[in-house]
């Protein structure tokens, strides 16, 4: 079967290629997906980039890609939720990364079948954005008349985690460049901010939440604008210590100057580190299918295409997701 793969660490254009694989055999708990669309992600650009080696070492080929949608065509023999010609989607566990490929493998525990009102290629585009915030955001509780600030409300992520806090009955204030104001506003947001004339610390003074999708200094100017006792969750900052604790870090202590304005706003700083779930994606499904979500896509790019694709996501002008259409 013909797939994309990371053959080297480096720029998009030397680090990419189209090779022909062996279509992965099934293991008991696996379903094989005919793979009818893929979404890519910015953790994928690193990957190739070689900035995440360190933590996810590849041997090289691999094929790349986490997020599918496709048809089941086979499954292994303790496999019972899922049959032989079920409409799917997942985000694929790490040891089973390569969706940009005819075929895929995927254990169950991390597939749901698919909204029944979107297409393959709408399907695609949600899990990693949709996991990544679902699970942020019930992490720390997110509830009616809660205030939050969603960075980057253009991207996979904010754009998908501002109707996510919109269907709970949050007020959400989000940042966005001018070009994309309008379009963000018509997501729900209740106050867009152009970060481009307008600077969000003077906006955004008592927030409950801020969901950081940005790091950097944007993570510690977010306890500038909670009110005292909120909190912040981050998928892009420094883990937290009990994270840390869970990876196995038994010496890792968060930043002096981080640890010293979560003590002095009396505050809850949360890392959160995505993890597939079927289960999950099964409670988007219906939140899409009950209309309170609807998936984003910025450009769908045929499979031969899948390169240009990678340049476009290397830009950071998309809004919503890149989708890559496999048949």
């Amino acid at each position: 079967m013909k797939a994309l793969q990371i053959v080297a660490y480096g720029e998009i254009k030397d680090s990419l290629a189209f090779n022909e694989v062996n279509k992965p055999t099934v293991q008991t708990t696996d379903v094989l997906i005919e793979v009818k669309a893929a979404a890519i992600n910015p953790i994928d650009k690193s990957i190739i980039l070689g900035k995440l080696q360190g933590l996810i070492p590849l041997p090289f080929p691999s094929t790349i890609g986490y997020d599918v949608s496709g048809i089941v065509v086979d499954k292994g023999t303790e496999v019972l939720d899922f049959e032989i010609g079920d409409l799917v989607y997942a985000r694929v566990p790490q040891e089973q990364m390569g969706t940009l490929a005819e075929y895929v493998a995927v254990n169950t525990i991390a597939v749901s079948k698919k909204p029944g009102n979107t297409s393959f290629e709408e399907a695609a585009s949600i899990p990693l954005a949709g996991l990544t915030a679902l699970q942020s955001l019930e992490y720390i509780g997110l509830k009616k008349d809660d205030k939050i600030l969603i960075h980057a409300g253009s991207g996979g992520v904010g754009s998908f985690a501002i109707q996510y806090a919109k269907s709970k009955g949050a007020y959400v204030y989000t940042t966005t460049s001018t070009s994309n104001v309008t379009w963000v506003k018509k997501l729900g947001a209740d106050r867009v901010i152009d970060y481009k004339t307008e600077d969000y610390k003077t906006i955004v003074t008592d927030a409950d939440i801020v969901f950081d999708t940005l790091g950097k200094h944007y993570t510690r100017e977010a306890f500038q604008v909670i009110k005292k006792g909120g909190t912040v969750v981050s998928v892009v900052g420094p883990m937290d210590e009990q994270s840390a604790k869970d990876f196995g870090m038994t010496d890792y202590t968060l930043p002096v100057e981080l640890s010293k304005v979560i003590q002095e706003r009396e505050a809850r700083y949360k890392f959160i580190f995505m993890h597939p779930n079927g289960s999950h994606l099964g409670k988007i499904k219906t939140l899409i299918e009950d209309g309170k979500i609807q998936p984003i896509i910025d450009i769908v790019y045929p499979f031969n295409k899948s390169i240009e694709a990678f340049t476009h996501l290397a830009s950071g002008r998309a809004k919503g997701k890149i989708v890559i259409k496999i048949e």
